[in-house]
């Protein structure tokens, strides 16, 4: 079919076995005013799933500061013991900290990011999908997609190094604290990253409207790497031709078409369901 695209010649290969990644307590206190690099980092998280996510992750450094309400200062207390550089503070002076309108629920993390896996490491689990993020760059969209991954049993997210947000603030937020559940890689290139995981097993599959087969048809039982492209352009061709075949989500209903986020939450669920040994759908 039009839409299957197998690999016969390979214009990359990777010179190495994997993309290179991106690579006494003391008590509470009042918060003192926030500067203006506070307000302009890309390393706040807020929100109390996120938050609360973030500090049971065991791969997560120290918090460098870390702002709550009195009662969420309780709750944070009940739930990790005396947490390390907590302050109390209003939600006024909390809100100073972070950008316009972010609703932050009580709490704020100023803490450094995640480091991601190696690819290679990533791919290990083969338990669930992988998913490939190609030029996602809406926040809100990247951390619904986070969420809805975790939810539906993905093992992990493929990001670039660019065109792709960093995993706090708002992102963060909407991932209700997925980001710190589900471990993600960052690789330059993506096409080469599919290459690689071909030869570690994994068959690539895009998400396209314009595909004339579905995603149904197109599953079987072999690890998957989910692959979705921006609202706007879809996936770029030269990621598109490293995808074993493209699909699209039937709809019976007549709608032109789902935001992205959406469209990934009926893909992975299709992704979950069980399929036997060489069955094609």
């Amino acid at each position: 079919m039009a839409s299957f695209r197998e690999r016969n010649d390979r214009k990359f290969r990777p010179k190495t076995g994997a993309e290179r990644p991106s690579q006494g307590r003391p008590g509470p206190h009042k918060a003192p005013h926030k500067s203006a690099h506070d307000k302009a980092s890309s390393d706040w998280l807020w929100g109390w799933h996120a938050v609360e996510a973030a500090l049971a992750n065991p791969r997560r450094e120290k918090p460098r500061r870390l702002l709550a309400s009195e009662d969420r200062a309780r709750q944070l207390t009940e739930r990790f013991g005396q947490p390390p550089a907590l302050e109390i503070a209003d939600a006024a002076q909390i809100a100073r900290a972070l950008p316009a309108g972010a609703v932050h629920q009580g709490v704020a993390l100023k803490i450094d990011p995640l480091e991601p896996l190696p690819l290679d490491e990533l791919a290990e689990d083969r338990s669930g999908p992988l998913v490939m993020l190609d030029q996602l760059t809406d926040p809100q969209n990247v951390g619904a997609i986070f969420r809805s991954a975790a939810a539906f049993g993905a093992r992990g997210i493929i990001l670039q190094d660019r065109n792709a947000p960093a995993l706090a603030g708002a992102l963060a937020k909407a991932a209700v604290g997925a980001v710190d559940i589900l471990p993600h890689a960052r690789v330059t290139n993506l096409s080469r990253a599919l290459e690689r995981l071909a030869d570690l097993g994994w068959r690539a599959v895009g998400l396209d409207g314009a595909a004339q087969e579905t995603l149904e048809a197109v599953l079987d039982e072999r690890p998957t790497v989910l692959v979705l492209g921006s609202e706007g352009e879809g996936i770029r061709r030269l990621v598109s031709e490293h995808c074993d075949a493209l699909a699209r989500i039937p709809m019976p209903g007549g709608f032109e078409s789902l935001n992205v986020s959406a469209a990934a939450a009926v893909a992975l669920y299709e992704l979950s369901r069980p399929r036997g040994t060489g069955a094609k759908g």
